[in-house]
């Protein structure tokens, strides 16, 4: 299992092949996914061995949007079963690779901790103070494919599922919570303030 070289390998095939309207779904947002797990795995304790399958799900869980936004997670998958086995990965580590990548989908299904972890560091960002930067690439990025059209819109499907969604690694529940807790009290501020009307149709 050569992480470090399938590290190097999709970094630049994510770089090269992204579309550049991918505003959040980007090289960026692939390595800042890998930061925060790189931090998950020490506080929770993982050994190096299972941080290494971790972190090789993280630079494959969004490289299927190389070929579809629809299903990308799958798409994922197809990419890592394609190549993993050149860089010496068994059946058995893919699968583990790929059950990871599944997690992520919307709504998060983590069945095991390493699928916590890679859930919690995919959108470690709702509990910190990039938290409007951040989400502000992904209403561009929506707005774009024609999928969202105004901000208040916008703002209502972040109030909904920051009310949905929780943490689940005992680290991100005690370091993010709270932040991600004042970033839907403020939102749902924004919404229901005067200053702000919702579009007619």
């Amino acid at each position: 299992m050569d992480y470090s070289a399938v590290k190097i390998f999709i970094l630049k095939k994510l770089e090269n092949e992204l579309s550049s309207e991918l505003s959040y779904h980007c090289k960026h947002h692939t390595e800042d996914v890998l930061k925060v797990t790189i931090q998950l795995c020490e506080y929770e304790n993982i050994s190096a061995y299972d941080t290494n399958l971790i972190k090789t799900a993280c630079v494959f869980h969004d490289a299927g949007f190389i070929i579809s936004r629809v299903e990308h997670e799958k798409h994922s998958c197809e990419l890592a079963k394609n190549h993993l086995p050149d860089f010496g990965y068994t059946y058995d580590e893919i699968n583990q690779v790929c059950g990871m990548i599944m997690a992520t989908k919307i709504p998060q299904s983590p069945k095991n901790n390493l699928e916590e972890i890679i859930c919690d560091a995919d959108l470690d960002y709702l509990g910190r103070d990039d938290f409007y930067k951040i989400g502000d690439s992904l209403f561009e990025e929506l707005k774009i494919q024609g999928l969202i059209q105004s901000k208040f819109s916008w703002n209502e499907i972040q109030i909904k599922f920051l009310d949905s969604h929780t943490f689940f690694t005992d680290t991100n529940i005690k370091r993010r919570s709270a932040k991600k807790q004042t970033h839907l009290e403020q939102l749902i501020m924004k919404n229901n303030s005067k200053g702000i009307q919702k579009p007619r149709d």
